[in-house]
């Protein structure tokens, strides 16, 4: 599961709780927790992404609301020190090698970007990631095992904004290439968070169109990689009327019935052997999303394998 929580965040890190972020004060921040832990709970992911948490006894927090032991928490530090936000991991199936992180850095604006950034080129990382792996048993075979690169990712945000969508296009191509360093070594690979993007090839529920690369570059279409791979989004199995997991308030006026309000930028991208053991895959909707809400701004993207 891929979820988005919305500054996931308890201890203090500069204004937040505060003003800078949704949630003024600890009360409010140890309530959205709950809300959060609610959701989880409802829908029992085996492993869950989460983009937008703080740290480490945000994890802990979360595990202890479940009162489900079989959860436990993996994190490594980003860099992002603008907002302090990292990407994390609740898992009832372990890892088999520890949460590592690149820091390759990327020159932008990329080749072919229509991005409209035109100052002098420079270099991005990808500062909220992890890359961790997993050997899955089958489940008709005991003594076969599926290895599976797992990369986390939160993208820099504002998909139409000619600098950031720039900036994005380089963090697309510094995971390009670690996915395809899986891929040369014949390991399948579910690449998924937050890419602040839209999906030129599948439109989401408002055929929001993108104006970077960002998703024709992690997918193997473009880049510096470009056709010597393939990812697939798990969202071609989703109707286009449930393709949005995320609610903004373009319009400021706290209408949830404003359709512009709704996207799709959250994204589960897996190779060609895991899209045919997927047996189901869903957007959670299960609750509205208005200005106040202690709900994360963000719906989960659910996909259930049969390995």
């Amino acid at each position: 599961m891929q979820y988005n929580v919305e500054y996931l965040f308890i201890d203090q890190y500069k204004d937040c709780p505060g003003s800078q972020c949704p949630w003024t004060n600890q009360t409010e921040a140890e309530i959205h927790l709950q809300y959060v832990s609610k959701v989880i709970q409802t829908l029992q992911p085996d492993i869950l992404n989460l983009c937008e948490v703080e740290g480490c006894d945000e994890l802990h927090m979360v595990i202890e609301q479940l009162q489900d032991p079989t959860y436990r928490p993996y994190l490594i530090q980003g860099t992002d020190t603008g907002t302090g936000q990292n990407v994390g991991m609740i898992t009832r199936i372990d890892p088999v090698a520890n949460l590592t992180r690149t820091e390759e850095r990327v020159y932008y604006p990329v080749p072919n970007s229509n991005c409209g950034y035109t100052n002098t080129p420079t270099s991005t990382g990808v500062s909220k990631h992890y890359i961790t792996e997993f050997s899955i048993p089958s489940s008709t075979d005991s003594y076969t095992y599926l290895k599976i690169a797992f990369i986390a990712a939160h993208l820099i945000a504002i998909p139409t904004d000619p600098p950031r969508c720039s900036q994005r296009e380089a963090q697309a191509q510094v995971l390009q290439n670690t996915v395809e360093n899986y891929i040369s070594a014949n390991w399948e690979v579910i690449l998924l968070g937050d890419f602040n993007d839209y999906d030129a090839e599948i439109p989401d529920v408002n055929s929001n169109q993108p104006t970077s690369m960002v998703l024709d570059i992690v997918k193997g279409y473009k880049g510096d990689y470009a056709g010597t791979y393939e990812l697939y989004s798990v969202a071609q199995q989703i109707n286009q009327t449930e393709r949005f997991s995320d609610w903004w308030d373009s319009d400021n006026n706290c209408n949830t019935q404003s359709p512009n309000d709704y996207s799709m930028i959250d994204h589960v991208l897996v190779s060609k052997a895991l899209i045919d053991k997927i047996a189901n895959v869903f957007v959670y909707h299960g609750y509205e999303e208005y200005c106040g809400t202690y709900n994360s701004d963000h719906y989960p993207v659910v996909v259930d394998f049969i390995i």
